[in-house]
């Protein structure tokens, strides 16, 4: 499934995102998320929702289709995808400005670093309520990577002279970087710090 698989060598040549970035080369380094983040080669992340009807198929979209669909979630973007991919077309040249490297690689680094790989549970004996740590399951570990990202982008944007463009590329190279001023850093640090204590 997804990254594990091959693609033919002249896709690579062909369908380079937006016209511009490349899919070669780029590898998943988290042995755990290989099968769940899809980095088949596309010219436009827009597969019209054909993965909507079977299960567990979000893992063969492509990534960067699942960042845009994150990026439509609450209230009024709802739907409007074609703004959505100008909003990750934009952060990718503003990324690639500031790091100087493929945007879509940047991405991926920052997916495995905000992915989070403990939770807790409630569980219940006898009328008490406790919680215990469980581990995460890969497709769940993506999930929550995109919708922090997603979220801290949309949070950074608020009430600030900087465009969303450029608050989703800072989010983007800040979870990247592993640096503590990233949201979805912050969130994944907060989820597994309690899930510690309630081991």
């Amino acid at each position: 499934m997804s990254s594990e698989k091959q693609w033919p060598e002249e896709w690579y040549k062909r369908y380079l995102l937006f016209g511009k970035w490349s899919f070669e080369g780029i590898e998943v380094k988290d042995p755990g998320l290989k099968r769940y983040i899809c980095l088949r080669p596309v010219i436009v992340p827009h597969s019209m929702g054909r993965h909507e009807h079977d299960r567990f198929a979000k893992a063969e979209v492509n990534i960067v289709e699942r960042l845009v669909n994150q990026l439509m979630r609450p209230g009024m973007n709802a739907g409007k995808k074609a703004r959505a991919i100008k909003f990750v077309k934009n952060a990718f040249e503003i990324i690639h400005l500031q790091t100087g490297r493929n945007p879509i690689e940047v991405l991926v680094r920052a997916i495995e670093n905000a992915a989070p790989c403990e939770d807790t549970t409630r569980i219940m004996y006898g009328g008490i309520v406790y919680h215990q740590a469980v581990d995460i399951s890969p497709q769940r570990r993506v999930d929550l990577a995109l919708r922090w990202i997603a979220e801290g982008a949309r949070m950074a944007s608020f009430s600030n002279p900087k465009t969303f463009e450029e608050c989703l590329a800072e989010e983007i190279i800040l979870a990247a970087n592993k640096d503590l001023k990233s949201y979805a850093i912050q969130r994944r640090n907060e989820l597994e710090r309690i899930a510690l204590h309630a081991r």
